[in-house]
């Protein structure tokens, strides 16, 4: 293999797993680091950069950096980066001198954001900056898009979004809040340099063909629409029985907002087996804590009405089933079910909707009825307008439409400044060794023993009376600490330098997991195979030095290095060095 190229910043990124997973690449490990130490204000604009929505985040990411992280693979449980976030929200002070300058004086440039989702808002939060007038509209009263419709008070208390949309929002944007888009053309015709469309997934799947559908439509309702009238306390109660459809997070907030609600007997019913929810698993954790049961293999087969109402829903039973290819099936087992309620709630899938956007201005739609989209620079067939989150390729998360929104900023300023869209702008990212002493270090390597905490709840009867009390305390500010020093420090890399080496091979004697080796140069699966502990994850890179006086190479497993140090302590002549690797993706105009 040829020597590893550290000077690509993708390859350290790639080495902290954590943030190369976190759609909108947060640096992790430093806001850790300084939550640790008692520095909430630059834990919060460290994530401010990068996700936009500290304490919104907090509260309701989908985590995909937890399953990434590094402490997952020596115990059981990951560490608690969400709620480390919100640890930084809440105990932040005023950041108002913080927030970026806004020139009094524009660029000439003017763009107009539909719909006032995470997407919009981190486009507007990115543009305002550099001198762009925005125009933001939305059928809201406020900003916030699905995340004030979708997700309840009882996770996301209404301060808590406030504060963050109003951050952007108090930049200047000119909002058209209560004011429906219902026309493409007529958004062209009023002469934005740009637009971008980040409506979300407004429409909600329904089951129209389904036997006595349109008998019971007073009391079946589509679950976003239905969460959205409770959000806007057009809704404030329901029946008490109450059927849920569907295995998603949506269903999660219906169920639990339907007890808050008057439901006495709410179930949450599923098509497949309860291993195939999609559901974050926190989110059904949190649902099963409140008592309320998951049916599985339920297939709808009809809705029941008695003179016109509602009374109760049928199922057939499914089995799962796999063929030799291990394709399921679910195949029905010949059983009926009959579910008595008063209300059924729809939480089956979502769609996109764009019928204000005219077929005839030259924007191309695929198959499926959706804009064509370029996936780097967001731009639609029409190079003026573009598309993020939801809108762009179907449902995802506020961490994906926040990071849509950064990409589709730096072409709205790139198209605005008649440069080339497709030429990306590399990260800012620095190397800088961590070495005090012979055995001193500018951070903290020492390595907690202490298990994942839990977080504590509201007393389950008083959180239930009251849909507006966040469930969630967060963890104070002895657990932050505790669960902060549970970081492996995975952006502290371990650099290797040929030069320096005497070929001791101390360092392959002290590692915890044998991931160095010095052995013979031979093609990578050779490598691969060749270490004392096989590199089984293709995934993770191997990081190979420059040929040593022995002709051997020294090879180590990125996949399993704990980056705890001890190389570099136990080094004679310094060979090998902790170094922080601290990568900002860029934004536009940077």
């Amino acid at each position: 293999m040829k020597p590893t190229d550290i000077s690509d910043p993708e390859y350290f990124h790639k080495v902290v797993d954590c943030q190369y997973a976190c759609p909108a690449h947060t640096p992790v490990p430093e806001y850790i680091r300084l939550i640790a130490a008692g520095r909430f204000n630059d834990a919060y604009m460290i994530n401010w950069q990068s996700n936009v929505f500290p304490g919104v985040l907090g509260r309701t990411c989908d985590r995909p950096c937890e399953p990434a992280c590094r402490r997952g693979r020596v115990e059981e449980e990951p560490v608690a980066i969400c709620r480390l976030k919100r640890v930084a929200a809440d105990n932040k002070t005023d950041i108002s001198d913080r927030l970026p300058q806004i020139p009094s004086k524009k660029n000439g440039k003017k763009i107009a954001l539909i719909g006032a989702g995470p997407a919009s808002l981190t486009v507007a939060r990115d543009l305002m900056p550099l001198g762009y007038e925005v125009d933001l509209y939305d059928d809201q009263k406020k900003g916030g898009g699905f995340m004030r419709s979708q997700i309840p008070s009882f996770r996301l208390p209404e301060t808590v979004l406030d504060e963050e949309v109003n951050y952007i929002l108090d930049m200047g944007v000119m909002t058209h809040f209560n004011q429906e888009v219902t026309s493409m053309k007529a958004m062209l015709d009023k002469g934005y340099d740009a637009i971008f469309v980040g409506t979300g997934a407004p429409r909600g799947r329904d089951l129209p063909k389904l036997a006595g559908r349109q008998e019971g439509d007073d009391n079946i309702h589509i679950g976003i629409d239905w969460l959205a009238s409770v959000a806007f306390e057009h809704i404030e109660k329901i029946g008490e029985k109450v059927l849920v459809l569907g295995g998603g997070n949506t269903a999660m907030d219906c169920c639990r907002t339907a007890i808050r609600l008057g439901g006495k007997d709410v179930r949450v019913v599923v098509r497949s087996p309860k291993s195939d929810m999609k559901a974050s698993p926190w989110e059904i954790e949190d649902a099963q804590h409140e008592d309320i049961p998951m049916y599985e293999n339920h297939n709808p087969k009809a809705f029941v009405t008695e003179n016109g109402k509602l009374t109760g829903m049928l199922f057939e039973l499914v089995e799962a089933v796999f063929d030799e290819e291990g394709k399921r099936s679910l195949v029905p087992t010949g059983e009926e079910v009959l579910m008595p309620c008063d209300d059924v709630l729809m939480a089956i899938g979502q769609l996109n909707s764009f019928p204000w956007i005219e077929r005839d201005i030259g924007i191309d739609f695929n198959d499926w009825e959706m804009p064509k989209v370029d996936k780097v620079t967001f731009q639609t067939s029409q190079p003026h307008v573009f598309v993020g989150g939801d809108a762009a390729w179907g449902p995802e998360n506020v961490i994906t439409a926040v990071a849509h929104g950064h990409q589709a900023a730096i072409s709205i300023h790139k198209y605005c400044e008649g440069e080339d869209t497709t030429v990306r702008p590399a990260p800012d990212f620095t190397l800088i060794s961590q070495k005090m002493g012979f055995h001193d270090w500018l951070y903290d390597a020492h390595i907690s023993d202490e298990d994942r905490n839990i977080v504590a709840l509201v007393d389950k009867d008083k959180a239930i009376s009251d849909r507006k009390l966040e469930v969630e305390k967060g963890f104070d500010l002895t657990q932050g600490y505790e669960e902060a020093m549970r970081c492996l420090n995975c952006d502290v890399q371990t650099v290797f330098e040929t030069d320096r080496c005497i070929e001791c091979d101390a360092c392959e004697d002290i590692c915890p997991v044998d991931c160095i080796n010095f052995l013979d140069n031979e093609e990578e699966d050779v490598l691969r195979d060749s270490l004392k502990i096989k590199a089984t994850n293709e995934t993770q890179d191997l990081y190979v030095s420059s040929e040593l006086k022995t002709k051997r190479v020294m090879v180590k497993d990125e996949n399993v290095c704990l980056h705890c140090g001890l190389c570099a302590e136990r080094c004679p002549t310094g060979a090998w060095d902790m170094q922080k690797f601290l990568l900002h993706e860029a934004t536009a105009g940077k």
